[in-house]
C-alpha cells in the first residue's frame, strides 16, 4: 500500500448505501425467523387427533431453542412434530451464518469509516490498521473510534 487516494465524501455516500442494505438484510432475517417460528408452531405433530395432546411416554428429548445475539430465544419448538423439529434445526444450523453476515457488514462499515477518518487526519498507519481490523473482523478494535490519543 504505497499511496492512498480516498475521497471522503464518496466513502460517506457508499457507507449510507451499504448501511441501508445492511438494515434491509436485518429486516429480512428477522422476518425469516418470525416466519419459521410461526411455521414451526403451526406444523403440529405426526400423531392424529386428540393423541397429540397426550403427554409423551418414556424418555423425551428437550425441545431445541435458537437464541439470538443477546441470548434471548428467537425460535423455540412448541410442537414436537417432525416438521417443527426440522424447522428449528434448520434455523439453529444457520444461526452462525446469520451472525457472520451481520458481523461482516458491521466490520466493513466501521472499518471503512475509521480508515477514512484516520486518512483525513493524516494518520496512514492507523488507517491501514483499521483496514486490517475490518478484513479480520476485529469488531472490538473498530468500535473504538477514538484511535490514538493525540
Amino acid at each position: 500500500m504505497a499511496s492512498w487516494d480516498i475521497q471522503p465524501q464518496g466513502v460517506q455516500g457508499q457507507l449510507k448505501v451499504v448501511g441501508a442494505h445492511a438494515e434491509d438484510l436485518g429486516d429480512v432475517l428477522s422476518t425469516l425467523l418470525a416466519d419459521l417460528r410461526e411455521a414451526a408452531e403451526a406444523a403440529g405433530t405426526a400423531v392424529p387427533g386428540s393423541q397429540a395432546a397426550a403427554p409423551p411416554h418414556g424418555p423425551v428429548m428437550p425441545a431445541p431453542t435458537l437464541k439470538g445475539p443477546t441470548g434471548t430465544p428467537v425460535l423455540s419448538q412448541r410442537s414436537s412434530g417432525p416438521v417443527a423439529t426440522a424447522l428449528v434445526q434448520y434455523a439453529a444450523g444457520r444461526s452462525e451464518v446469520f451472525k457472520a453476515m451481520a458481523d461482516r457488514c458491521q466490520a466493513a462499515v466501521l472499518g471503512a469509516a475509521k480508515a477514512t477518518n484516520e486518512y483525513v487526519q493524516g494518520d496512514l498507519e492507523a488507517a491501514k490498521n483499521a483496514q486490517s481490523a475490518a478484513r479480520n473482523l476485529q469488531l472490538d478494535a473498530l468500535k473504538d473510534f477514538g484511535g490514538k490519543q493525540r
